[in-house]
C-alpha cells in the first residue's frame, strides 16, 4: 500500500525546519547575499538545533536523520536561503564517505568535534581541470611508511575557508586513472594545508567557497577512508545518498518562487484588476504548482529507496535533476510575473534565479544526471 502521509515525528521536524527558515534565515538572507560576510550567527543557531550534524548517527551524538527526513529538512532550509542551506548541508556531504566507508574508530574520532561545538567540513573532489571527469584529478597521495603525503589543489570547495576537516580525493596510483583514487580525512591544522582564493559567486553568496592547496601534507594511514583505490566508488555511493537532498533544495526554491508569484499576482493591478485574474498568469502559476508537487514526490521516492537500502542511482539522479530544473524554471517564471520589479534586487525573486542555477551544476551537473539516467533506462546498445 502506498502511503503519502508523513509521520508525526516527520511533521514536527518539518515544522521546526520551516520555523527556523522563516525566523532565522529569511530575514537575513538578502543582507548576506549582498555582502561577503559569513552567516556565523545563523550557523550557531543551526548548530544548536542540530542542522549541522543532522546526518551524524545518534550513537555518535548527532541527529541521526534518515534520508527522507533530510530531504524534508533540506526543502525548508533552501526555502529560507539556498546559500545558508548549502553551508549546513555541506557538512552532511562531507560526512557521508565516513558514514558509508569509515571504520568505527574513524566515526568516533571525526564526528566527536562536530557534535561538541560548531564546526564545518568540506567535500574536496573538484579541481580546475577535473569536474565531472574524476579521471583528470591530479592531486596525489604517495604512501610513505605510516603516512600518505598529499600534494595538489582543489577548487570551488564549499566551506573551504571555515572548515576544520577536509575529505580529500587524491590519486594514490596515478597510472590507474579513476581506479587509483583514494579518500582521506585531512584536519585543517595539518601542516601544508592552506586556503586560497575566496570565490565571488553569482548565487549562494551566503556560503563560503574557496580554493584549497595541499603541499607535502602528511596524514596517517588511519585517515584513509575505505580501501586504497576505491575513491571513485566512494564518490558515486556518496552522491547516490546525497543527491535527493539537492533535489529537495530545488523543491524549496521552486516553492518559494511559487509563493512569491501568487502573492504578487494578487496585489499587482493592471488594466483594472489583479494580474492573477488573467489566464496567462494563472496558467503559469498552475504549472508551477504542478511541478513543485511532482518534483517533491520524485525526491521523496529516491530518499525512501536509500532509507531501505535499495538501489537508487537512477532515482537519485532523477531527483537532483528534476528538483533543480524545476527550481530554475519556477524562479524564472516568478521573475516574469513580477516583470521589471522582478529584475530588481529590492524584490526577492532575482535571488531565487541566481540560487537555483547552482543546483543544476554542483554535485554533478544535470547533464551528468541525464547521462546516468539514460544509461540505466536504455541499457546495453548493440554495436557499441
Amino acid at each position: 500500500m502506498i502511503e503519502f502521509e508523513l509521520t508525526e515525528d516527520q511533521v514536527a521536524l518539518q515544522e521546526m525546519a520551516r520555523e527556523f527558515a522563516a525566523k532565522e534565515m529569511r530575514p537575513k538572507a538578502a543582507a548576506y547575499d549582498q555582502g561577503h560576510a559569513f552567516p556565523e550567527d545563523v550557523m550557531r543557531k543551526a548548530f544548536e538545533v542540530g542542522f549541522l550534524t543532522c546526518a551524524v548517527p545518534a550513537e555518535y551524538g548527532g541527529g541521526g536523520l534518515k534520508d527522507l527526513e533530510t530531504a524534508i529538512v533540506s526543502e525548508e532550509l533552501a526555502w529560507g536561503c539556498a546559500g545558508m542551506y548549502t553551508t549546513m548541508m555541506a557538512n552532511s556531504l562531507a560526512f557521508t564517505p565516513i558514514l558509508l566507508f569509515g571504520t568505527e574508530e574513524q566515526k568516533k574520532r571525526f564526528f566527536a568535534p562536530f557534535v561538541k561545538q560548531m564546526n564545518f567540513a568540506s567535500y574536496c573532489l573538484t579541481e580546475r581541470e577535473a569536474g565531472s571527469d574524476t579521471s583528470a584529478i591530479k592531486t596525489t597521495a604517495r604512501k610513505d611508511g605510516a603516512h600518505y603525503v598529499i600534494n595538489g589543489s582543489k577548487c570551488f570547495i564549499t566551506n573551504g575557508g571555515v572548515s576544520s576537516l577536509y575529505i580529500v580525493f587524491a590519486n594514490s596510483a596515478p597510472e590507474k586513472g579513476p581506479r587509483g583514487l583514494s579518500v582521506f580525512a585531512v584536519p585543517r591544522e595539518t601542516p601544508g594545508v592552506s586556503v586560497g582564493k575566496v570565490e565571488d559567486k553569482f548565487g549562494h553568496r551566503a556560503s563560503n567557497t574557496t580554493e584549497l592547496f595541499f603541499e607535502d601534507v602528511r596524514v596517517p594511514v588511519g585517515n584513509l577512508i575505505g580501501r586504497e583505490g576505491h575513491g571513485f566508488i566512494v564518490a558515486m555511493r556518496t552522491f547516490d545518498k546525497t543527491r535527493a537532498a539537492v533535489g529537495a533544495a530545488g523543491v524549496g526554491i521552486a516553492r518559494a518562487a511559487l509563493e512569491y508569484a501568487i502573492e504578487y499576482s494578487k496585489t499587482r493591478i493592471q488594466f483594472g484588476k489583479p494580474i492573477a485574474a488573467f489566464q496567462a498568469t494563472a496558467f503559469k502559476i498552475a504549472q508551477m504548482a504542478m511541478e513543485v508537487e511532482a518534483a517533491r514526490l520524485v525526491v521523496w521516492r529516491a530518499a525512501w529507496l536509500m532509507d531501505r537500502g535499495k538501489p537508487n542511482g537512477k532515482e537519485s539522479a532523477m531527483a537532483k535533476c528534476l528538483g533543480s530544473d524545476v527550481a530554475m524554471k519556477n524562479a524564472m517564471e516568478a521573475l516574469q510575473i513580477y516583470g521589471g520589479y522582478g529584475y530588481m534586487k529590492d524584490y526577492p525573486v532575482e535571488k531565487l534565479v541566481r540560487d537555483a542555477k547552482l543546483l543544476q551544476i554542483y554535485e554533478g551537473t544535470n547533464e551528468i544526471q541525464r547521462l546516468v539516467i539514460s544509461r540505466e533506462v536504455i541499457g546495453p546498445i548493440r554495436g557499441r
